[in-house]
């Protein structure tokens, strides 16, 4: 069973460690139209903004609408100190993003 625009921002939201708020302020849209969308009985969002807010929560627009293409259970397996820091890195400005993981990455090859 495939599941709703509102259930995967719900899902997409809550994975990302987010507020509302925050990512309305990181999606450059209202508070209210987030809320809006998470309504039961919402609509989906306009094209433009369902990419800013996949952009801002780090999925794809294929995810908020189908629900595939990326799924928290893909890190089900995970120790919750990985989630923790993949959703703390999620927070970060993608620019910034880029600096962590390629610091983490080159940390990892000098202790191989």
């Amino acid at each position: 069973m495939s599941m709703s625009f509102i259930e995967n921002l719900r899902e997409a939201l809550e994975y990302s460690g987010l507020e509302q708020k925050e990512l309305a302020h990181k999606a450059n849209i209202s508070l209210r139209n987030i809320e809006n969308y998470l309504r039961e009985n919402a609509s989906t969002p306009v094209a433009d903004k369902a990419v800013k807010i996949a952009q801002a929560l780090g999925v794809t627009v294929e995810y908020l609408v189908t629900g595939k293409n990326f799924s928290v259970d893909t890190f089900s397996s995970l120790a919750p100190e990985f989630k923790n820091l993949i959703q703390n890195i999620q927070k970060l400005p993608k620019n910034k993003q880029a600096v962590v993981i390629k610091n983490a990455l080159n940390l990892v090859d000098n202790l191989l």
